[in-house]
């Protein structure tokens, strides 16, 4: 079970920004920073992907709505990637079922990806960009600091990345009440103006 801290946190990163966990893993792997990396994660050909995507999704996640388009795309292959790490990083010690490190790995990045996506969607209602880029600094500078802590100390940092995930599912919680409010509003305002258009052309009344 000494790996499977690692498998928590490398899941809840994933959840965030997958690429970013596949290049760290594998540079620690490279660098000889950590023996817990399997070598397929430190393929040159492996990291090479994970840098380019990486810079991608550095782009698109803070472009307002673009990032909740990305996100869309990235709801499979998120929890996908955090069960392949997990899976891979149990079989690279060999002291915890692939199946249950992959099963542990995907539904934290599941639910760390609910959460970003979900706060993204309630930071898209505000007209101004400044929220996108400074919440995607937060996530990346937060994904590089979780996975370089867990090389060091695991246990801390899954206990930590727990902490957040459940801060994350709160705060979702709270922000979904908001955009349900805040779509029923707009709604709402959409149905008034039709039928005040539809009062104008019955009565020909002039526009206000």
């Amino acid at each position: 079970m000494s790996v499977l801290p690692l498998v928590f946190t490398s899941g809840w990163a994933s959840g965030i920004n997958a690429y970013a966990v596949v290049l760290l893993l594998g540079i620690f792997g490279r660098t000889g920073l950590t023996d817990e990396v399997p070598a397929s994660l430190q393929r040159t050909d492996v990291l090479v992907i994970a840098a380019v995507l990486f810079l991608c999704e550095a782009v698109a996640d803070k472009v307002p709505y673009l990032d909740s388009i990305w996100d869309t795309v990235h709801t499979v292959i998120r929890p996908v990637a955090g069960a392949v790490i997990g899976a891979l990083l149990a079989g690279q010690s060999g002291s915890l079922s692939d199946i249950t490190a992959a099963a542990v790995g995907g539904s934290t990045a599941l639910a760390s990806h609910f959460v970003k996506a979900g706060t993204r969607m309630a930071i898209n209602t505000s007209p101004e960009p400044f929220t996108n880029v400074g919440m995607s600094i937060a996530e990346d500078l937060g994904v590089a600091g979780l996975v370089t802590f867990a090389m060091f100390n695991p246990e801390a940092a899954a206990i930590i990345a727990a902490v957040l995930l459940a801060a994350g599912l709160a705060v979702l919680i709270f922000l979904w009440s908001r955009i349900r409010r805040f779509l029923r509003r707009r709604a709402q305002r959409r149905e008034e103006k039709r039928l005040a258009a539809e009062v104008r052309e019955t009565t020909g009344a002039p526009p206000h």
